[in-house]
């Protein structure tokens, strides 16, 4: 069952939603009856290609917060996510855009809870540390970190996305924070 989750996973990144169950059942190098077999839908399929990458970037959140202060362990998950966002390559624009899948993003007990109850607990710590702006909600910023990589997914290398996304994360650091990490030349 790994090798075709691996098999998804690429046609998914590379062709979106739409990919080709019959090729992935090929480079999985099974038939498509035994796809068919352990994954009776494309949504089924897709659920667990999600899930599996929700899985490893949610444990990267705590990962983060055991190993960083507050602060830094929630910019550095958000650059983790950015990562996860770009690997998609419009995998989750063509999510958002295909709507009988579109449900992996928002279902409750889904992907989308995962993620943002990850966020929202760096978040809640950063905001206890005094190392965020008062305001800002795990939705913005996970709405902030997905608008980025709608708007770059043509950027091959990433560094548009990279550049939008500090322009970001200062802007979400407290006024504290930015007064500590300004030199004297710069006041």
């Amino acid at each position: 069952m790994s090798v075709i989750v691996a098999a998804a996973e690429e046609a998914f990144t590379n062709h979106g939603t739409n990919a080709s169950l019959e090729e992935i059942a090929r480079r999985a190098g099974v038939g498509s009856a035994t796809l068919h077999r352990y994954f009776p839908s494309r949504r089924s399929l897709l659920e667990v290609v999600f899930r599996e990458r929700v899985e490893a970037l949610c444990s990267r959140a705590g990962e983060h917060a055991r190993g960083s202060d507050p602060g830094t362990a929630l910019f550095s998950w958000l650059r983790d996510f950015n990562a996860y966002a770009a690997a998609g390559h419009g995998l989750v624009g063509s999510l958002l855009r295909d709507s009988p899948d579109a449900g992996l993003l928002t279902d409750d007990d889904g992907c989308a809870a995962m993620i943002t109850a990850a966020a929202d607990e760096l978040l809640r710590r950063a905001r206890r540390a005094g190392t965020v702006r008062a305001g800002i909600r795990a939705e913005d910023l996970l709405a902030l970190v997905s608008a980025i990589n709608l708007v770059t997914e043509e950027d091959d290398d990433g560094t548009q996305a990279d550049r939008l996304l500090d322009i970001t994360l200062t802007g979400v650091r407290s006024h504290a924070c930015e007064r500590g990490a300004t030199s004297p030349e710069g006041s």
